[in-house]
């Protein structure tokens, strides 16, 4: 952890609301006039698309699993280097996975490259002056033996859906936008899940702060979901590894039809994931910011 260069770190599997997450971090960066250094964690990624097929194809000859939930499929020791290097010296590498034609051509045009898709845009060094670093992917609080990313994060947030919640968003998602069969996305949820059990959910208990969205209908069975719960159709529920310092009684009275089930937890509507983000952490990231000041 670093007061001068501070970390902060999203982490969470997708469709655990990324847009939401994002929309409610640009406001408090705008706020409160911070000028982040964005990092993906998808740059992090040991494959491009091509490879990691092929790479997915010569594990399963050999008897074994292969998922971008595992330390198999990603560079966690650069992740950690990465976060390492700027708490230490507030600058690091960093590098685009394309995941469309638009993202290819913005950084071909600014890169005078030829890359497509699926792959990897160089790793650059970031010299410029930025008040924090801030990630977003699956992997933030990580953990695998000697190598430990959570331990050089200042504000680690864990977004998740409950389980069942995120298999209907993947099924819908990957039906939809990637034109994928039924049994193909049934395969990779069997494929990815002991990677989930072991790399994924640990990192939950080292968060500082969790939103886990809960859906209020039906999700019993979500592999014949005919569409995803609404936000409407949700609670929120939003847990502190400690309450100390939580002005609980302003949150409750700032966010109508919420309630606690817990003392270091609240529960509220779907709807209001993003103001209640906002509203959470924005005090979280100006004390880090004023400690920054000072270091």
């Amino acid at each position: 952890m670093s007061a001068k260069h501070p970390i902060i770190a999203v982490t969470g599997s997708s469709g655990a609301g990324t847009t939401t997450v994002k929309n409610a971090f640009e406001h408090i960066f705008f706020r409160e006039q911070i000028n982040p250094l964005v990092v993906e964690g998808d740059s992090f990624h040991r494959y491009d698309r091509a490879a990691m097929k092929e790479a997915i194809a010569d594990f399963a000859k050999e008897g074994k699993q292969l998922s971008h939930f595992g330390p198999e499929a990603n560079h966690f020791e650069l992740l950690e280097e990465t976060f390492q290097t700027y708490g230490k010296t507030g600058t690091c590498k960093r590098r685009y996975y394309l995941h469309s034609d638009e993202e290819a051509a913005e950084h071909n045009s600014r890169l005078s490259t030829d890359l497509t898709p699926g792959q990897f845009t160089p790793w650059e060094e970031i010299k410029e002056k930025t008040d924090l670093l801030f990630y977003e992917g699956l992997h933030g609080g990580v953990a695998d033996g000697d190598i430990d990313v959570a331990k050089h994060v200042d504000l680690l947030v864990g977004v998740v859906p409950i389980v069942n919640l995120e298999w209907i968003q993947k099924i819908h998602r990957d039906n939809a936008q990637r034109g994928y069969s039924a049994e193909a996305i049934v395969d990779t949820i069997l494929r990815r899940m002991e990677d989930y059990v072991h790399y994924i959910t640990p990192q939950f208990s080292r968060t500082h702060v969790n939103f886990q969205r809960v859906p209020t209908v039906d999700t019993s069975n979500p592999f014949i979901a005919r569409d995803i719960p609404t936000p409407d159709e949700s609670f929120i529920v939003i847990r502190f590894s400690d309450p100390t310092g939580v002005d609980f009684p302003y949150l409750l009275n700032m966010i109508p039809d919420s309630f606690m089930s817990r003392r270091n937890t609240i529960v509220v509507p779907g709807g209001k994931m993003g103001f209640a983000m906002e509203l959470v952490l924005n005090p979280l990231i100006h004390d880090m910011i004023q400690q920054k000041k000072k270091a």
